[in-house]
């Protein structure tokens, strides 16, 4: 039970319900409500409240004050009147449970991470741009000169000028363009200690702090590092505090020590809310909770972020020096993008050196660009699966540019793993591709551009040989891709199965409909699908819960009901039943899959007010009686009756919307086209 659940609970009655909630925040010591009629609120039965200090109107929020301890009090708020995301966090929980360990762990990986999309998006189409710029030798500039003497490589091979080393204006444009592109990447640890900080529900602009102090311009850069000393660091880079030191050492682009030292500043805030006195907490718990996570940051977390990069550089270098080259390469093909999720990629850059250094050229750094592409292809398989998803595509196609550029975090945090099946599809493909690379001996002659382009950095002789592997790295990801959407595997969000996982399906009796959606119904054949409710039908981007309103489930339309009735949209199978009665999942006859979704976290009233007359299994008509269910009672439980009518197997059929929205309609009428692909 929350600390503040009792007067959470009593607040959200005396405010009119959540259904009298149009929206609600919270700032430093105020509760901010838009109400949708703000006569329903009794304030005097708000100002009884033990822990409300006030309330008043302004710009349209009616405000209620709680003082200091508005953070807990609002995440209280939030657990009793399922407002703020709990409806999606509890789609979250019911997920986990089929979860292991590893896919828990990516999932919070990627929570953290969709906040800082837009800026990791535009960063990584900078810094590709700039790559090509300034990384791509061109033999048509010229071959490249420095103090009169004409370069070439350590076998004799002519350098050529980059863009930048002959264009002054794309000089200064390359130039200019490292500003945004040092923001974003260089200051990453910022955007993660605040999102944590944000996901957590504690005080934001602690993270922020936090993240400034991982990446301070008083700090050694982390790029300067490895070419930095031991002897240097501990004379010009390092705290003296007497009796002990502390290395002054930067985190630019590391994600361990900034989500570790994020998590740490978010429980330390927590416990200190707990145990120091309301009229203090706003000057103690700041001061007691970051002070603490900074030390520990650079004291710990920090140096112990450094030692597992340096025991991976060790064991790659092994790797590369042993008998079994290849199957290293096989090994870190596979390895290398989960490198790039902690930052810890950024050690390769310094045995890439050092290889170059004593052998003339790298095996090493075809793998790492052999993955950006794998990423790359398997961003693009899921733009071919979801092509009709307009958010979806915002992110899948400026993200596949990126990887293909060289720059993969956008890929694989906007949409690889969210998605789970096209991260380890393109790991797959990045695994088989490296050793076929480590096979072929194919080297670089330097650390050049990663994705398409990265060819160019290729030695002369093994760019033709290199053809091979990137053709492996761009076909098996998308082959994959495609076959574990299709199969369901390592797939908990991407197909209905996510949203029935608790669902036995009878295959006997849904086999004929699968089966002709794939083979026997013609490419272009148009499957109506009508409406299976009366009410108002808008679009599907309106709908509370971003499950639905992101089309993460699939494509369709929102249905506002006026009657507790629901009917066959089609004639077909009902395919799955939830036990509390609220969603069923339909297979027309032609083969498309419909998920229709009665209200909103209505699985919390464990079937109350709804009534089914089919089983699963049953073959149904267009327009036949499946289920009722009690619109005032789910109402008046504080639930909202939207219902998504979606399609889930986009793959295989384009839905497409009929008519305009919003508009009022009736039991039959056409609200969707699904078009064989």
């Amino acid at each position: 039970m929350g600390k503040f659940e009792k007067e959470a609970e009593e607040l959200l009655e005396a405010i009119g319900g959540r259904a009298n909630i149009a929206a609600v925040t919270h700032c430093a010591t105020r509760m901010r409500f838009v109400l949708n009629d703000d006569e329903k609120a009794d304030k005097k039965r708000i100002e009884n409240i033990p822990t409300t200090k006030g309330m008043f109107t302004n710009a349209g929020q009616f405000q209620v004050i709680i003082g200091n301890d508005v953070a807990t009090f609002y995440n209280d708020f939030s657990d009793v009147s399922g407002i703020e995301g709990v409806s999606k966090e509890a789609a979250k929980a019911a997920a986990k449970t089929n979860q292991n360990v590893v896919q828990r762990l990516v999932g919070t990986l990627s929570e953290i991470f969709t906040p800082l999309l837009p800026a990791i998006i535009v960063g990584g189409l900078i810094l590709g741009f700039r790559n090509i710029l300034e990384g791509v030798q061109i033999q048509a500039l010229g071959q490249a000169v420095v103090d009169g003497v004409k370069q070439v490589t350590s076998e004799g091979q002519p350098v050529y000028n980059t863009i930048t080393q002959v264009s002054p204006f794309w000089n200064g444009v390359n130039s200019f363009l490292w500003l945004p592109g040092e923001a974003i990447f260089h200051f990453l640890p910022v955007g993660i200690t605040w999102a944590v900080t944000r996901k957590m529900g504690t005080t934001q602009i602690l993270g922020i702090v936090l993240g400034i102090t991982l990446v301070s311009p008083q700090l050694l850069n982390a790029y300067a590092v490895n070419s930095t000393s031991a002897a240097e660091i501990a004379k010009n880079w390092s705290w003296d505090f007497g009796f002990f030191t502390m290395d002054k050492i930067g985190y630019q682009a590391q994600v361990i020590p900034a989500m570790a030292a994020g998590f740490l500043l978010a429980y330390l805030e927590k416990f200190f809310r707990k145990h120091i006195p309301e009229a203090v907490s706003m000057i103690f718990v700041p001061l007691f909770a970051l002070l603490p996570t900074i030390i520990a940051a650079h004291a710990m977390i920090g140096p112990i972020g450094w030692k597992i990069g340096q025991g991976i550089s060790f064991i790659v270098n092994t790797g590369l020096t042993s008998s079994f080259s290849w199957l290293f390469g096989g090994i870190f093909g596979i390895l290398y993008a989960p490198l790039v999720i902690t930052g810890l990629h950024h050690t390769t850059l310094a045995i890439d050196s050092q290889l170059i250094a004593d052998f003339g050229s790298t095996n090493l750094w075809p793998l790492i660009d052999l993955s950006n592409i794998a990423q790359g292809a398997s961003v693009f398989a899921v733009y071919l699966l979801h092509k009709k998803n307009k958010k979806e595509a915002e992110i899948s196609v400026p993200s596949t540019i990126s990887a293909w550029l060289g720059v993969t975090e956008p890929a694989m945090f906007g949409i690889n793993l969210k998605y789970v099946y096209p991260f380890i599809a393109a790991m797959i493909g990045s695994g088989i591709a490296g050793m076929t690379s480590t096979l072929m001996g194919i080297r670089a002659n330097s650390i050049g551009v990663g994705g398409l382009p990265g060819i160019l950095a290729i030695r002369g002789e093994d760019m033709l040989k290199f053809l091979l592997p990137m053709v492996l790295a761009i076909v098996v990801p998308i082959i994959l891709t495609i076959f574990f959407r299709q199969a369901g595997i390592f797939n908990k969000l991407d197909r209905i199965g996510a949203g029935l996982g608790d669902v036995n399906t009878d295959t006997a009796n849904l086999g004929g409909a699968q089966n002709a959606a794939k083979t026997e119904i013609p490419q272009g054949t148009l499957v109506k699908v009508t409406s299976p409710l009366k009410g108002e039908v808008r679009e599907l981007s309106t709908a509370t819960d971003a499950v639905f309103s992101q089309g993460i489930m699939g494509q369709g339309v929102l249905i506002e009901p006026s009657e507790g009735l629901l009917v066959a949209p089609f004639d077909g199978i009902v395919s799955a039943i939830f036990p509390s009665k609220h969603a069923i999942g339909l297979i027309s006859d032609e083969g498309v899959e419909v998920l229709i979704h009665i209200g909103m976290d209505t699985v919390k009233l464990a079937g109350q007010g709804f009534e089914t007359f089919v089983n699963q299994g049953d073959h149904v008509t267009r327009e036949q009686k499946l289920l009722t269910f009690d619109i005032d009672l789910i109402k008046g439980q504080g639930f909202i009756v939207e219902t998504p009518v979606i399609v889930t197997n986009q793959d295989i059929f384009q839905p497409d919307t009929v008519g305009t929205l919003p508009r009022t309609l009736t039991v039959g009428d056409d609200i969707l086209t699904a078009t064989r692909i």
